[in-house]
């Protein structure tokens, strides 16, 4: 069943300090955010009323906003309050959270030194990211788009302009009857999905790219303690796409994802194993615990 468009639903989205009616969160068609892609985002999930990480996300936003120049107006502690409030206000426990930072109207041109910074904050009922397919495994196709230098792009932020290529990406995997694509890097090395980090299972051990060109995921982050405590090696490095079919088990990570086998990767097959079933399971037991608790577990 389709969604109801983002426009037109019932509830509550805080916007600039306010909860709003959710018809009534607007912004003017002039935003510098809306022309030049100025904005960064967070995606966050809720689950038995305790959003994952929050304060991590909420820091991430900051550094993100910072990085493209836009003074946040807003604290940690008062962004996270609001994160709190709008899933109270819609009377949610388990949802997927959209913080979302963007620079406002009062200049329209490359330059926007003297725009102002608005925030909004937005929940819904949203399940994982692939549905029904993620416990059978994703099939990702090969994207033609890749991911830029961090020398080209603003890489460490989680910014909307980011995103484009992901988008074209995954519109062409779809199209070909894959779920997702997998994009390189600037160098032709293995980078991620469109919006999810991925994981290789190689004689034992989890090989995950370096995050230099493309965004540290919290979950990637999170994934890899856990692994880490099972006593699972893990290694960050170059991973070249023939090296691929080298690996037994792959799934990708993410806030929308949570942790997704993957079952094909173009031509190549794999099957989920012991690996990616125990990193699920422990991942899918950590979310439910209380937020004093994960941050104990994860040092």
């Amino acid at each position: 069943m389709a969604l109801a468009p983002f426009d037109d639903r019932d509830g509550w989205i805080w916007m600039d300090g306010q909860m709003l009616p959710w018809r009534e969160a607007k912004l003017h068609v002039l935003t510098h955010g809306l022309h030049y892609a100025s904005s960064v985002f967070e995606g966050e999930r809720a689950y038995g009323g305790n959003i994952f990480r929050l304060r991590a996300h909420t820091e991430r936003l900051i550094a993100s906003a910072t990085i493209l120049g836009m003074a946040m107006p807003w604290n940690a502690e008062e962004i996270d309050a609001a994160c709190l409030a709008v899933m109270a206000a819609n009377g949610l426990t388990d949802a997927y959270l959209r913080p979302l930072a963007w620079r406002g109207t009062e200049m329209l041109a490359v330059s926007a030194q003297n725009t102002r910074t608005h925030l909004a904050i937005a929940c819904w009922a949203w399940p994982n990211l692939f549905g029904e397919a993620r416990m059978k495994g994703i099939r990702l196709g090969h994207a033609e788009w890749r991911r830029p230098s961090p020398q080209s792009a603003p890489t460490a932020a989680k910014a909307g302009s980011l995103y484009t290529i992901g988008t074209l990406s995954k519109h062409k995997a779809e199209a070909e009857g894959f779920d997702d694509a997998l994009m390189l890097d600037h160098r032709g090395a293995v980078a991620e999905a469109t919006g999810a980090n991925i994981f290789f299972v190689m004689d034992g051990a989890l090989h995950t790219p370096e995050p230099d060109g493309f965004l540290n995921g919290i979950t990637r982050q999170t994934v890899m303690a856990l692994a880490r405590q099972q006593q699972i090696p893990v290694v960050e490095r170059l991973i070249a796409p023939e090296e691929i079919a080298r690996a037994s088990e792959v799934f990708v990570t993410g806030t929308a994802a949570e942790v997704t086998p993957v079952r094909a990767i173009g031509d190549l097959s794999f099957t989920p194993g012991r690996i990616t079933t125990a990193l699920m399971d422990d991942y899918s037991s950590l979310v439910m615990q209380d937020p004093a608790t994960v941050a104990q577990r994860l040092g």
